[in-house]
Order: structure tokens, then sequence, then C-alpha cells
């Protein structure tokens, strides 16, 4: 595997920085006094400095005029705006040496946010709950995005320093540890990231490398140009470095619906490769997957192991979309894709995965998606809530506080016993009601700017709710969203969790050993509510599955009878509502 590019390299008695500025005349590397760094070819300065070690803090002098930060630094110990901190990556004494990572039809994760999962919001206070996600059933941990933010505070994706975890959660060597611990305990850790665009304050590409951007716009600024070699290795080399410095054993990319790149994505296909040769070299199982609202079939193949320019999963959201119109009857935005009939939606999911394969979609105006059916259902990452779908509510108000118990429970049997992978969003476990509205930590214009546009886009909210929809700046909206552990002492809470772990169970013991190999079936639903679907699991046998998603009595068909009861309970004449029946056979 070759070395990085961007980031400071320790050397034998000093360390060798690099800076991509092509438009810049005159580069130094500031420490205690300037040292000019020599120009080479495609815009690269160069340094190479003795007595520089682990713990050095630098930033670099761009033309006698501004002091910048190091792009790919691995650290910031003063925020985006301070000196970045060279950093040892091989001092580290991983415990969990022998960890090679799981294979990935083991996976049931659960999405964490570091700063909001306890009230600490610290790597190392994760730790003392990693016990309860694997006791829960979970085995694997996803994080939202860590790359460096502006302010203390923020959901992740409106990093600008990429390599370097936000120090509001702790130092490098305390997300190791999280992540040493986790494998001691089993546990996977998988790592969100962004490679559609850099967020609005702190960053200084512009400066030095205008050509690091296109004039495409993305819904959340300039569109990168994947199209510059430099450009692409910086990407790339990102995502070896979580996989390889941190040893998260893998990553999802968010939006890559939104990467700019004439020709199709093919940056997509060259990371997914280099991630398999870092697999190849190890040894390791590296799960890649995406957020994708394009619904491409074509670049996804759970099977691929090692990654070979495609990605296990894509986060399933034409799944979530139908769920929550069933359950709440709500019509804003892309839901209204999905008014004419959720049941009829969720059998088409269960049965081929997305449900927009190139039918037309009024949100989106056009034509969305491709045929998935020919995929395995482990190709699809479904869920009922996630950071996205609670918080970009205008209260940010989990599914809980919308939904009846009776169907929230429903839907999780089917979720958590289907073949597609199964991912909670922390706290659904046991069905937490702390919100988890959008908040950030920017300062002046930007801040005023936030403030508006969220009043823009949710005028109708405000119009209903005025005052109670949080102020996404005040540091009251973040701490609304710190999840309370002490819920689980509630009588409710303790039964959800028991229901929870008893799904996990069966999908631990029936569910996991014959997922390798699993084929779609046949799904339908019925103008009365009744579900019915069935997989073709590896092993051969047939997993079928009974539900009645309504409030009334369905009569059920003799045939949904046969094979053997692994969920619910055995039917007389009817089928009782909100009730879920899983047989294999």
């Amino acid at each position: 595997m070759k070395s990085r590019q961007f980031g400071p390299q320790l050397t034998g008695d000093g360390a060798r920085f690099r800076l991509w500025a092509p438009a810049a005349k005159r580069v130094d590397v500031m420490l205690e006094q300037p040292h000019a760094m020599t120009r080479g070819d495609g815009g690269w300065f160069t340094a190479e400095l003795a007595g520089v070690k682990a713990g050095t803090r630098y930033k670099f002098r761009i033309d006698d005029e501004i002091d910048v930060p190091d792009p790919g630094s691995d650290f910031q110990p003063d925020d985006v705006f301070g000196p970045s901190e060279v950093i040892d990556h091989a001092s580290f004494a991983w415990r969990a040496r022998d960890w090679r990572g799981r294979p990935w039809q083991d996976a049931v994760i659960v999405e964490a946010h570091v700063g909001a999962f306890t009230r600490e919001g610290s790597y190392r206070a994760m730790i003392d709950h990693l016990d309860h996600l694997v006791d829960t059933g979970i085995t694997a941990l996803e994080l939202l995005p860590l790359a460096d933010f502006a302010g203390r505070r923020n959901w992740g994706y409106d990093g600008v320093l990429w390599y370097a975890p936000d120090n509001a959660y702790g130092r490098p060597e305390d997300l190791k540890t999280l992540i040493d611990e986790a494998h001691l305990r089993g546990l996977m850790v998988m790592l969100d990231v962004v490679y559609n665009h850099f967020g609005p304050e702190g960053n200084y590409l512009g400066r030095y490398a205008p050509t690091f951007f296109t004039e495409a716009q993305t819904p959340w600024g300039s569109a990168i140009d994947y199209r510059v070699p430099q450009v692409r290795a910086f990407a790339i080399e990102n995502a070896l470095h979580w996989l390889r410095d941190y040893r998260f054993d893998g990553l999802r990319l968010d939006a890559v619906n939104s990467i700019v790149e004439p020709g199709g994505l093919s940056l997509l296909h060259d990371l997914s490769a280099a991630a398999g040769e870092l697999a190849a070299e190890t040894g390791r199982h590296i799960h890649l997957v995406l957020e994708n609202g394009d619904n491409r079939a074509s670049i996804l193949d759970a099977a691929q192991d090692p990654p070979q320019g495609k990605y296990r999963a894509q986060w399933n959201d034409d799944y979530h979309h139908a769920w929550r119109v069933l359950m709440t009857a709500e019509k804003q935005g892309y839901y209204g894709d999905y008014q004419r009939a959720p049941r009829d939606d969720i059998a088409r999911s269960l049965s081929s995965g997305f449900i927009y394969q190139g039918e037309m979609s009024a949100f989106r105006g056009g034509a969305r998606g491709e045929p998935s059916g020919a995929l395995s259902p482990m190709a699809f990452i479904n869920f009922l809530q996630n950071h996205d779908q609670i918080g970009n509510r205008p209260l940010g108000d989990r599914l809980e506080s919308v939904a009846r118990t009776e169907a929230i429970e429903a839907a999780l049997a089917v979720m958590l016993l289907a073949p597609a992978i199964p991912m909670l969003f922390m706290g659904e476990e046991w069905g937490s009601k702390t919100p988890f509205p959008f908040f950030c930590d920017f300062q002046g214009g930007l801040a005023d700017a936030v403030r508006q546009g969220r009043r823009s886009e949710y005028e109708w909210a405000y119009a209903e709710y005025g005052d109670e929809v949080p102020d996404a700046l005040d540091l009251s909206t973040f701490q609304s969203a710190v999840l309370d552990w002490d819920e689980r002492r509630q009588a409710a809470p303790r039964k959800r969790l028991r229901l929870v772990r008893d799904l996990l169970a069966i999908r631990r013991k029936e569910i996991i050993p014959r997922l390798a190999g699993a084929a779609f079936g046949e799904a339908s639903a019925t103008g009365d509510g009744l579900l019915t679907a069935d997989w073709r699991m590896g092993d051969g046998v047939r997993l079928a599955l009974l539900a009645n998603l309504s409030d009334r009595n369905v009569s059920r068909a003799p045939a949904n009878s046969k094979g053997t009861l692994i969920w619910g309970s055995e039917l007389n004449e009817c089928v009782p509502p909100w009730s879920v029946v899983w047989r294999l056979g």
C-alpha cells in the first residue's frame, strides 16, 4: 500500500511536509519560525525538517498572506482555524491485534452520534455502553462523520478537514481506544464519510487550490472536481486512512448521487478497488456501503469480497418512506411519492429491494432507480429511523412520538428478521423518545443564514409550531438530543428492549447462518392489510412472513401456516391487528 500524499509523514529524524497548492507562489511551514517549502511538479510544495516529532504543531503560510491548517491534518487540537498536529499512528498499541472483522451477513447496525450518545459526548464515554450493544444483539456500531468541523457541535456533515477526527470528542488515540474496545467485544465499527462537499466554514482550499472545485453546485456548496488526479487521490487516501490508521471495519459514503462527476461515478469504483487491496493485504473484512438517492443497483454487490469496485449495500430510503407513510400518513416532501399504496410498496421492497426501480418520481421530477431484484437481500440496509429521518423533521421528533406502539413493534418484527441488513438509530432499541433535531455551532452571518434557510424550508412548521421549532444554533438544541440512558429503567422501554433482544436472538440463531446465498422471493399485500413475503435462504430453506399491517382482524390463507414457527403465534381463522408471524420450512 502506497504512503499518503497528503499530510505529514514522520521520518527517521523528523518529518516530511507536503501541500498541494497549485495557485500559490510561495508556501512556508510555520513551526517556531517559517521554513520555506520547495515547489515541485504538479503544484506540490515539500519540506523535510529534522527534529519534528509527534505532537509538533504547524501551519502553512501561503504567499506571506494567510496561515492555514494542513488539509491532510491528522488532528486539530484547537479546531479548524488552529494549527495542525503531527500524529504518529504507528505508536498506538492495539489490543485486538488479531481482529479481522466479521462477514457482512453478521451485520446488525446501530447508528450513533458521538457527541449525543452520552452526556460526556466523548469517544471514551461510548466505551461504557458497548456491552449494552452486544447484549442487545448489535454487531456493528456506525458513527456519524467525524471529520473536523467548525465549532463544538455539529452533525458532522460540515467537515472541512477530512483526515482529522474532531477534537470535540477527544484525541485520535481516544477514537482508536473506542474502536479497539469494540473489536475486543466482537463489534464492528463503521464510519460515515462525506465526499460530495466541504463544510461552509474553515475550508481554505479555494485560496491555494481553486481547481479542487468546479462551477457546478451541490445542495451544500461547490462541487468537488474528481477529474483532477490530486483531488481524486485526496478522497481515496482519506478512505484508506480511516480503514488503515483507525481500523474502521467499513465506511458509509454520504449522498453519492450529489457527487458531480461527468461520465459516471468512477471515483466510487476506484475507491472501492483501493479498499479491496487493503482488505486483501490484511485479510480483513472491509464493508463499503452507500447512501444514493438514485437507487443504482448496478454498483451494488453484497458478495464481492474483497471489494473490487462495487459496494456491499445501500441505505434503503424507499423502505423507510413506505413504512413512515403507512404508520403516520405523512405527505410532505418525498413522502408524496409513497401515498398510493404503502403496503404494496413495502411488499415490493421486501421482494426486490428498491421500490423505485426506474419508475417516475414526482418528487424528483423524473425516472428514478434501476431493477434490483437480482441482487442479494443483503445489498439493502433497511431502517425505520436514522439521523436524517428524525433530524430533518422540524422538531427532530422520533417515531415514538407520532406512531402507535403496536405498529412500531410490528415494523420492528418485520425488519429485524427479514434478510436485508437491519439498522437502528441510537436508543431505538428501547424506544427512546429523546429527539434528534438538527444542530450546529456556526457564528455571525453563517449562523444567520442557517436560521433563515431553515425558516424557509420549514415555513409550514413555523406557522404551526412557532417557537417550539428548535433553533439549530442554540446550545439547548444540542443538549436536547443527548441520549437519556436512564429511560431504559422505565416499564415501556424495558418491554421494547426485550422485544428487540428476542428478535435479534432469533436472527442470530435462525437467519444469519442462512443469509449467504439468500435470494428474493415473492411478496404481496391485500387491500385489507395482509402482507405475505418469502425468500429462498442460502441453505435452500424457505423463509416466510405473514403480517397484518392494519387495525382490524384479517382472514388468513391456509397456505400461510406451513413451516416451523420461529416468531409469532399460531393462528386460527384470522390474523389479529399488527401481528407478525415468521416461519422456516
